[in-house]
């Protein structure tokens, strides 16, 4: 690489995006920016997203299954301010094919890191240069049974620093069952599972494989859908240094709550452990992990919100507008 990064961006890149709600204890590589949360709902969730059944077409970037007839015309586009001066934004639009019985989808996840300082291996600067992430997506979806559906996506992943660029090819594969007399929804999937086709350096950059399972359910008698979420169940066992049984176990797990106030008003709030031990400072009570936010329906527009506490580094704030085109 003609030119090194300087250590505070190091660690941005090193810490920034290897604690995401969907992190893993590999840590950072090219392709870490595909753990970040697409929509601000499921960021106020903590990520427990994945069985989330309904009219809401981010949902391809969580399992492909999720995909269906009433995100038929859904166009979502999503900005998230990141730490520093990073900053990514997600869009997403699907069609159903009635011909076909199929709904398809498109997705797009973008990260611009800003200027950079780069130096040489002396520490002598070279000047400022560019980072950029991109991941394209391409979602098909359908009922196998009134209750059973399957999904699968296929992802093109570039990931650039100045004249370098790490290029993958991955695909994603999803069920999930629905009950509805029971408003329960149970949902499984596999994601990231492709190939490098070239690296960054001369270490291999990785795919964040990621196995998930989830179920939602409506309450009965309370305006509240819980979810819950197991992910990276590639590798369980291997989480923080000094983590206690019990951590192993909820590093694993995030959960989420959305009231349903009316159609047209929900509040959510979720928690991601692993975040919270990975980012919180133990010498006082911490919000580490901890997410928020609140959801608009105007109409044919839907706005969402959502906020996620880093502890001392901040919060990270995320916006999401969607319609029918």
């Amino acid at each position: 690489m003609r030119r090194l990064l300087s250590v505070p961006v190091l660690l941005l890149l090193t810490v920034g995006l290897s604690v995401p709600s969907q992190a893993q204890p590999t840590g950072f590589t090219a392709f870490s920016f595909l753990q970040v949360e697409p929509s601000a709902r499921a960021a106020s969730l903590g990520g427990a997203f994945s069985a989330m059944y309904g009219d809401d077409v981010n949902g391809l970037f969580y399992n492909p299954a999720l995909l269906n007839e009433q995100t038929h015309r859904q166009l979502s586009l999503s900005y998230l301010n990141h730490l520093s001066d990073v900053n990514m934004g997600f869009v997403a639009y699907g069609h159903h094919v009635e011909a076909l019985g199929t709904t398809v989808g498109g997705g797009l996840r973008f990260l611009g890191w800003g200027d950079l300082e780069g130096a040489d291996a002396l520490g002598n600067r070279t000047g400022s240069f560019r980072a950029s992430d991109l991941a394209l997506t391409l979602t098909g979806a359908r009922a196998y049974t009134d209750q059973l559906r399957y999904g699968a996506s296929v992802h093109l992943i570039r990931s650039a620093i100045d004249d370098v660029q790490a290029v993958a090819v991955a695909a994603d594969l999803g069920v999930v069952y629905l009950v509805p007399a029971q408003a329960l929804t149970l949902s499984a999937s596999v994601h990231n599972l492709g190939v490098t086709l070239s690296n960054l350096g001369e270490t291999d950059d990785v795919l964040p494989v990621d196995v998930r399972v989830s179920v939602t359910k409506r309450l009965q008698n309370l305006p509240l859908r819980l979810s819950v979420l197991g992910y990276d169940l590639t590798d369980p066992g291997s989480d923080l240094p000094e983590a206690t049984a019990a951590d192993n176990v909820l590093n694993h797990v995030a959960v989420g709550g959305e009231f349903l106030f009316s159609e047209a008003f929900q509040v959510r709030l979720g928690y991601n452990h692993r975040r919270h031990e990975a980012l919180a400072t133990k010498s006082r009570l911490d919000l580490a992990g901890l997410g928020i936010g609140f959801g608009l329906r105007l109409a044919r527009v839907r706005v969402d919100y959502g906020y996620n506490s880093w502890s001392s580094l901040g919060g990270l704030h995320q916006f999401t507008l969607g319609t029918t085109i």
